[in-house]
């Protein structure tokens, strides 16, 4: 993939309310772990190579075992996943995929039955969030580094 455009120098003002949720979502009382998984799952979902990149390797340096970041694309059928887990894996497939069909009431009922309500707020804005970041670097062809790398190498 080509880069685009650089948005992030053309615009950063554009980017700020966008940033700010981070430092917010990460003090609720959603756990670290669980908001990486979430950010992985989504941008898996969306194909997101620059936070796929980005988002691994958050999770890795945190402690996350590699297992658990290789089979999160089939978390449904791995037991390495915590009830709470695969509630907010649930909700993050269920938004991102709202284009195909809307998140049903037991989409909703499940993420209820694991979250307080401010919790399942924050876990909405964060999975808002990500896939915002998503479709930006995919939309403007945003390179994660080891793309660089090998270009620089080539």
């Amino acid at each position: 993939m080509t880069q685009r455009l650089n948005a992030f120098a053309v615009a950063p003002k554009a980017f700020e309310p966008l940033v700010a949720l981070g430092p917010l979502v990460e003090a609720s009382s959603l756990e670290h772990a669980l908001i990486e998984l979430v950010k992985i799952r989504a941008s898996q979902i969306n194909g997101c190579a620059n936070c796929l990149h980005m988002h691994t390797a958050d999770t890795l340096k945190a402690g996350e075992r590699v297992e658990r970041i290789v089979l999160l694309d089939a978390w449904r059928e791995s037991a390495m996943y915590s009830p709470r887990e695969r509630a907010a894996l649930a909700w993050t497939e269920a938004l991102t995929h709202i284009a195909q069909a809307h998140p049903s009431d037991a989409d909703y009922e499940a993420v209820a039955a694991a979250f307080s309500d401010e919790e399942i707020v924050y876990l909405t804005v964060l999975i808002t969030a990500i896939n915002s970041w998503n479709r930006i670097a995919v939309g403007f062809g945003v390179h994660h580094p080891n793309d660089a790398r090998l270009k620089a190498a080539a």
